[in-house]
């Protein structure tokens, strides 16, 4: 079988792909000091919102709107509901 070469966009020097070696050698969050363990372990939670929650819905777009709003790059949901928002109230 013929080994699948990276894409090249996809390396990052500064944080190689890791080895048999660097696996063998890891340690379990719970192998780590205390201290530790409770920084990485709330790292990535959210606290209480500001504002009130929004809603999950599945809604389907037209490619044209969505590549619209993607191509400004992150926060594309949210200028679709600033958007809709606007649109409610300029129809009063």
């Amino acid at each position: 079988m013929k080994k699948k070469r990276p894409n090249p966009e996809m390396i990052d020097e500064e944080n190689p792909e890791w080895t048999k070696a660097d696996f063998q050698s890891a340690v379990p969050l719970s192998g780590l000091p205390r201290a530790m363990q409770k920084v990485l372990s709330n790292r990535g939670k959210r606290g209480p919102q500001k504002s009130p929650t929004k809603q999950l819905v599945s809604l389907r777009l037209s490619p044209e709107v969505l590549s619209h709003f993607k191509a400004k790059g992150p926060g594309w949901q949210t200028r679709i509901d600033n958007t809709l928002k606007s649109a409610i109230r300029k129809a009063g």
